[in-house]
C-alpha cells in the first residue's frame, strides 16, 4: 500500500515540472473529467454529453464592455473501451462539438466533428487484500498513453491576436496531441478514493499555433449502495484542479490565455446488470483564466454505458 501512494505521488509531482499548460474551453478547453469510470470486465461503449462555457473580453474587476462574449461548449461524445488480457486497455472517444458565441452585436455556431482520442493502459496493480477481519480491501492502478488527432475542423479566420483572448472558438487544434494518464482507485468495502491524472502535451498545429499543454488532476470519494444485489448506486463528491501556460501564436505568448482552475464535482453513478448511468455538476471554486480577462462557468456532464 505505501508503495502504490509513493508511486502516486511521484507521478502527480513530477507532471507540473515538466507541464507548460493550457486549454479552458471549447476545443482548447476540453474538460478531461470523466466522473468515476463505469466498472467493465470486456468491453464497453457509452455516450457522454458534457456542457461548458465561459465569459471573455471581460473587462478590469470582471465589468461587461461591448466586446464581452458568452460562449457555451457542447459535446456529444461516444466513447469505448475494450480489456485486452487481464493487463490491457484501450480506449477511444468521438467527440462531437456544438459552439455558439454570443455577443452584443451577433450570434455565432459552430456545429461538426471533433479531434479523436485513442488512449493505451496498463495495469500495475489489481489487488484485493483482507483487513481487519471482516473488510476487504480493493486497489487499482492503471498507468497510460493516448494521441488526439486533428480529425476537427480549425479556422484560422476565428484566430485572435496575441494582445486577445486565447484561440478557444474552434472545433478541434488542427494539431496532433499525446497524453499521459493515471488512475488510481482505493476501497475499503463501499468507501472508496478515486485519483486520476491527466497531462496533455500539445505540438505546432499547420498555422504556427501551439495550444499551451494542459495538466488536470482528480480526486473523489464515492460510497457504492448494493440494492437487492442487482443494482449498484454510487454517489460521488470531490475536486478538480487544471493548471496551464500561455499558448504561443508565431513563436509569441498569447498574452490573455492559461491559467488555472479549480472546481467541485458531486454527482452519482448507478449500474444495473450491463447499463451503467450517471451525471455529475462542476461548480467554479477558484479561477484564474486568461489574467481575469476570461471567467469560466460551472460544468455539467450525464452519460450512458452498456457492457458487452
Amino acid at each position: 500500500m505505501n508503495k502504490i501512494i509513493k508511486w502516486i505521488l511521484i507521478v502527480m509531482l513530477a507532471l507540473p515540472n515538466i507541464t507548460k499548460a493550457c486549454d479552458i474551453c471549447g476545443c482548447g478547453a476540453g474538460n478531461a473529467y470523466i466522473g468515476v469510470l463505469p466498472d467493465f470486465k470486456k468491453k464497453i461503449i457509452g455516450l457522454r454529453y458534457r456542457y461548458n462555457n465561459v465569459r471573455t473580453h471581460i473587462g478590469l474587476g470582471g465589468a461587461t464592455t461591448y466586446l464581452t462574449t458568452n460562449e457555451s461548449y457542447k459535446v456529444a461524445e461516444v466513447w469505448a473501451g475494450w480489456n485486452i488480457g487481464k493487463k490491457f486497455r484501450l480506449m477511444a472517444s468521438l467527440p462531437y462539438n456544438f459552439n455558439e458565441r454570443n455577443t452584443a452585436t451577433n450570434k455565432a455556431q459552430k456545429n461538426g466533428l471533433g479531434d479523436i482520442i485513442l488512449s493505451g493502459y496498463y495495469q500495475l496493480l489489481n489487488k484485493r487484500t483482507p483487513v481487519m477481519g471482516t473488510k476487504l480491501l480493493v486497489q487499482s492502478l492503471w498507468v497510460g498513453a493516448g494521441i488526439k488527432a486533428p480529425t476537427g475542423k480549425y479556422e484560422t479566420a476565428d484566430k485572435n491576436g496575441r494582445n486577445q483572448n486565447a484561440n478557444l472558438f474552434q472545433l478541434g487544434t488542427a494539431s496532433t496531441d499525446f497524453l499521459i494518464q493515471t488512475m488510481y482507485d482505493v476501497r475499503l468495502n463501499d468507501v472508496g478514493l478515486n485519483i486520476s491524472a491527466n497531462y496533455k502535451m500539445n505540438t505546432n498545429n499547420k498555422y504556427d499555433y501551439n495550444y499551451g499543454n494542459k495538466l488536470s488532476i482528480n480526486g473523489q470519494l464515492y460510497y457504492k449502495f448494493n440494492i437487492n444485489n442487482k443494482c449498484t448506486l454510487a454517489p460521488n463528491l470531490g475536486v478538480q484542479w487544471e493548471q496551464s501556460q500561455k499558448d504561443i501564436d508565431n513563436k509569441t505568448l498569447v498574452d490573455l490565455s492559461g491559467g488555472r482552475l479549480l472546481t467541485g464535482t458531486f454527482g452519482v453513478e448507478t449500474s444495473f446488470k450491463a447499463l451503467s448511468m450517471g451525471a455529475n455538476f462542476q461548480p467554479v471554486l477558484q479561477q484564474n483564466l486568461a489574467s481575469g480577462f476570461v471567467q469560466a462557468g460551472n460544468r455539467g456532464m450525464v452519460h450512458v454505458a452498456i457492457s458487452l
